[in-house]
Order: structure tokens, then sequence, then C-alpha cells
């Protein structure tokens, strides 16, 4: 672990480190997969012959590959989720690979859609994983953790953005690169074993019979929870995709930035942005996850503000307040949308959370891209568009503290408000 990320806890086993080493540099790869969009966008779209109105509806349509990852996660219910989550290394692998040879803009954004269900999957999966594996009292450290140490992924994305007018063949050398877990799959099918939780299950008879099941337990068992963490997905979507799919072409234009300069704020603030994560994990274990995420999100807003309308050299402490409660607030949601459900449809209720938030990343890029055709300054649409963060900062209230808790004891709970 990277040290001034801070120290194991006392007691996690070595077994346990392990296997958050191993989640952590499989979506080591989503993380570098999803930075390229948000960073290259711009010379995709030059490449491509995308129109700058048009660069929204373009993005939002490929954020939508989050509805095909409901359709795969409920299998993970059902076969068990180191098969699901290996298939969706190969998946995110391949098609990486493939959108490097993409040549019209409907081939970029069919080619994401189908990445991005296996990105995502991968995702869901290695959090359920973790929280299925870890100890009561250290989930909180270990998804934050994981979330921080996977986010060097996109800063790799980014650096080597940086470079991209020196790289052979431009922004497709980048998508090449994802081929990665591919190459490191014979590694992950070695190490990786299915969890305890779902064994045991599993030699219980309880595994659902069909695709469907998950799903209809989740609708019949936990309506209120599903909603309230899918209400919590779809406004930190739409509060966020804008802010961070339009500052590098901000940044460039409106700034005069280089790519390298856009990549070494990112970077360098980063590295103290992605604290957020160790923060809120540690912190939500101490004094609980509703209380943590509720403050990140209410406070996300106050950042986006600040980046797009304050002075060019406050540009990094603006991108290390964005970046500190941006992931903060994500720990927490993988967190709650985790652990507040039982084994039976654990991975089929985060699979909705990714929905909802799929949903709402193409509904923020849409707004955003119908205002710029409008007239509208992309700068206040995006700040102003972030006050949805905030108000998804309620949804918290509907689901029961998991902070410290055994998954089955918060699962059998009656939530509180």
């Amino acid at each position: 672990m990277p040290p001034f990320l801070g120290r194991v806890p006392q007691g996690l086993e070595r077994s346990h480190v392990s296997l958050l080493g191993l989640i952590a540099l499989g979506l080591l790869f989503e993380q570098y997969d999803l930075s390229i969009i948000n960073s290259a966008i711009k010379h995709i779209a030059d490449d491509l012959g995308m129109a700058v109105e048009d660069i929204g509806y373009y993005t939002g349509a490929v954020r939508l590959g989050g509805l095909l990852t409901f359709l795969l996660v409920p299998f993970a219910d059902r076969v068990g989720r180191r098969r699901m989550f290996l298939l969706a290394l190969v998946g995110m692998s391949v098609l990486t690979l493939a959108t490097a040879f993409v040549l019209t803009p409907v081939q970029y954004v069919v080619v994401q859609i189908a990445a991005r269900a296996f990105l995502f999957t991968a995702s869901v999966l290695g959090v359920v994983i973790l929280v299925e594996e870890f100890p009561a009292v250290h989930r909180g450290w270990g998804l934050g953790m994981l979330v921080a140490v996977s986010a060097f992924g996109y800063g790799i994305g980014t650096g080597l953005f940086a470079a991209v007018d020196a790289l052979p063949f431009g922004w497709r050398a980048l998508y090449a690169m994802g081929v990665g877990p591919l190459l490191l799959l014979p590694l992950f099918r070695r190490r990786l074993a299915e969890t305890a939780r779902f064994r045991r299950q599993s030699e219980e008879g309880e595994v659902s019979a069909g695709w469907l099941t998950p799903i209809v337990k989740l609708a019949r068992t936990h309506p209120t929870r599903a909603a309230a963490m899918g209400t919590a997905g779809f406004l930190g979507a739409v509060g966020t995709i804008g802010v961070f799919q339009y500052l590098s072409p901000y940044v460039q234009t409106v700034h005069g930035w280089a790519p390298w300069q856009f990549s070494a704020m990112v970077i360098g603030g980063g590295f103290l942005g992605i604290l957020g994560n160790v923060v809120a994990g540690r912190l939500s274990d101490r004094i609980g996850r509703r209380r943590v995420g509720f403050v990140a999100f209410v406070l996300y807003p106050a950042a986006a503000y600040a980046i797009y309308h304050g002075a060019g050299h406050t540009l990094v402490l603006a991108w290390i307040a964005l970046t500190f409660f941006g992931t903060a607030g994500d720990v927490v949601m993988r967190a709650l949308s985790s652990e507040v459900f039982p084994t039976s449809h654990r991975s089929t209720a985060m699979g909705f959370m990714i929905l909802l938030q799929s949903l709402g990343w193409s509904v923020g890029l849409v707004l955003v891209s119908t205002g710029a055709g409008a007239g509208l300054e992309v700068a206040s649409m995006v700040s102003g568009m972030s006050l949805a963060m905030s108000l998804g900062a309620f949804a918290f209230l509907f689901v029961p503290e998991s902070g410290r808790r055994e998954l089955e004891e918060v699962a059998r709970e009656v939530p509180r408000s």
C-alpha cells in the first residue's frame, strides 16, 4: 500500500490485504479506461469528426453502458462473484482494445457502451467481494483503500494523456494499452477465490435458480433501500458528470492550458484528493457511513463552483477539494449499496444503483449539451447542476447504518430515517 495513504489497521490478516491488492489491480484498469474519455475527448472528437455541441450526446450515450451492467450482475448472485469478475475483466480488456480501432463516432459509442457494461460489472463485483470477505470493523477502510489504490489507474491514464500528441496513433494508443487485464488473467484465475458467504449460501441451496430471481427479491424485500441508493446514485451522477467531463476542454480553452498542465493538476492534486477515500473509509467505520456520505455530498457543489468560477491559480486547490469530497461520497455510496442487502441479491442491488447512476450520467450530459446548444454558459450549467449532489445526500437517511456491523444483522434490520 502507498505509505502516504496510511497504515494497515491492526488485526487485519495478510489474506485480506492480499485480496484488497488483487481487486485493486483489476479495478486500476477500470479507472484507467474511464480516465481516457474525460482527458482525451477533445482529441477523440477532432479525429472522429464529432461536432463540439454534440460531444455531450455522444459521451452521454456511452454512459448508458451501465444499463447493460444491470443485465450482467444478477448472474453473480447465481453463478458466483469470482466467475463474473473474471468475465468482466476479459470483456473490458477486449473492448477497450477494440476502441483503438474505431473509425466513426457511432462505432466509438457502440464499442464503449459494451466496454462500460463490463467495466462497471467489474467495479460492482470488486466491491461485493471485498465487503463479503473483510471483517466488519475494517470494511470501511478496505473500501476506501480499494477506491484510492485503483484510482492510480485514473492517474496513469491522465499521465499518459500528457504525451498524447507524441504517442504513435495518438489517443488510440491510450485505448490499446487497456489490454492489460487480459494479459494478467492467469494471475487473477490463480489467486482469486469465491467468497465464503456465497459458497456457504450455495452449499445451503439458497442460490438463485434464475437470472430474474435476484431482481424479484430486491423489489420485494428491500424496495425502500433500493430506491434510496438508486436516488443517491442518480442525483450524484447528474451533479458530478458535467464537472468532470468538461473540465479538460474548459481549462484548455478558457485558461489556455496545454494537455500536460491538465494532467499535472489531475495527478498532482489527485494524490491529495484521493485521501478522501481513505479518510471517508476510516471515518465511516468510526462515526457511521450515513454521516460521512451526507457531509461529502453536501459540500461537493462548493468545490465544483470554485473550480469553474475561480481564478486560474486556485484551480489546483479547488481540484483537490473536488476530488476529496467526490471520492469520499463515492466510497460511502458503494459501501451502503452493498452492505445493506442480503447475500442472495447483493450484487443485483449494486447493479441497480449503477443502472440509476448511468441514467444520471447520461441525463446530466444531455442537459449540458442542450443548454450549450441554446447558448448557455457551460461553466454555469455544470456548477449549478452539481447542486443535485446535495439533494442526493438525503437519500442516505433512508437506509440503515452499516458501519462496524455484520452484513447479516444489517440485512435483517428495519431501516430508520
